[in-house]
């Protein structure tokens, strides 16, 4: 039953981006009749308008979006940027010290989310992030689409940042994963308390929450002139994100981090190159 599920899932997963590529993509064509329409012109007019990212120059712009990153704590210095940081930490924070009391639930209630977690298990998770840069990429090689192309290229240049922060800071936390403590322990002390390897043993922040929302950031500010866009794309996101929750692969506090800082290095790093 739980396989059959699986494959229902991934079948229709792939069917629903692909919609969702194709009708974001084929809508460009009626977008002169839509508010802030990316294409209200020829698509080499505005190709030449569009953000300056191609094969040749994506790794220039990696490092550069990377020390750019890194060295947001001199803004923070010069006194900018202190209402989202201490939002974002406040929130992170909180939730650090409501993580013990909150992943009880999911360990004695994990039943309740079998028919959940079968659909959006890890490896189906996976591959619904990474299929939408490559449909996009896909649609722009036969459509000749270059704004479709350019969203390819930054949605995996969202990603690859994403990543570098999360590893990092998965490297230092090494917080232990839900499922690693033991039945009927505590969820206490799970900092600096996990697996040596960043890649498996280390749970702050959640990965795939960093990747999907790095991801539909993109795609939702690019392709927002088409309103369901956006909810489409943060829907899903959201959705990813929870389901780490549910399967106990990370504390509700791994995913805030994770969303907050895809969101933020798509949007005020990548898009704003």
């Amino acid at each position: 039953m739980r396989r059959a599920m699986r494959g229902w899932a991934v079948r229709f997963c792939f069917a629903g981006w692909m919609l969702f590529v194709n009708g974001t993509v084929h809508g460009q064509e009626q977008s002169k009749e839509l508010p802030n329409a990316p294409l209200a012109q020829s698509a080499k007019a505005n190709a030449a308008a569009d953000i300056d990212v191609t094969w040749k120059n994506l790794p220039k712009r990696f490092l550069h979006d990377e020390k750019e990153i890194w060295l947001f704590p001199t803004r923070l210095a010069k006194g900018h940027y202190w209402i989202p940081t201490l939002a974002v930490t406040g929130v992170t924070a909180g939730l650090i010290v409501a993580d013990p009391h909150a992943m009880p639930y999911f360990r004695t209630h994990a039943s309740n989310w079998d028919d959940f977690n079968d659909a959006f298990d890890g490896p189906i998770t996976s591959a619904e992030i990474v299929l939408v840069p490559v449909a996009f990429l896909a649609v722009g090689q036969i459509r000749h689409d270059p704004y479709a192309t350019k969203t390819a290229l930054l949605s995996g240049e969202a990603y690859a940042d994403a990543a570098v922060i999360d590893l990092a800071i998965k490297a230092v936390t090494r917080r232990k994963r839900p499922t690693d403590v033991a039945a009927g322990q505590p969820y206490n002390d799970t900092f600096f308390n996990g697996g040596k390897s960043p890649f498996k043993g280390s749970s702050f922040p959640s990965g795939q929450a960093i990747g999907a929302f790095s991801i539909a950031t993109i795609v939702a500010r690019r392709y927002g002139h088409h309103k369901w866009v956006p909810w489409v794309a943060y829907g899903g996101a959201t959705l990813i994100s929870l389901s780490r929750v549910t399967t106990r692969a990370h504390f509700p506090s791994d995913i805030l981090l994770g969303a907050a800082l895809g969101y933020s290095i798509a949007r005020f790093q990548v898009l704003q190159h």
